[in-house]
């Protein structure tokens, strides 16, 4: 699936690349599952870039449109789940 990422023009390289890992995380959590620190990792890291909660609705809902996959849950799930990978169903 060819994903258009939300980023913005004003983020660094740096930025960029950890917004698209955290992304790209999230659409393996619902291919194939992902290891649930790694996920919450790279939530931090996009966090570092995003800090506000409004922008990251925003971006989300520009992702999960683009996707059809539920970035909030998937990290809600790596938050929440006793279990080491983190699956989400489709």
């Amino acid at each position: 699936m060819e994903v258009q990422y939300p980023i913005s023009i004003d983020w660094s390289k740096e930025e960029v690349i950890k917004v698209i890992n955290f992304f790209e995380l999230i659409e393996k959590a619902y291919d194939q599952g992902v290891h649930k620190g790694e996920l919450i990792s790279s939530y931090h890291e996009f966090k570092d870039v995003v800090p506000s909660k409004s922008e990251e609705k925003q971006i989300f809902k520009q992702f999960d449109k683009e996707t059809g996959f539920s970035t909030y849950h998937a990290v809600k799930e790596a938050k929440q789940t006793e279990h080491e990978r983190v699956k989400m169903a489709k």
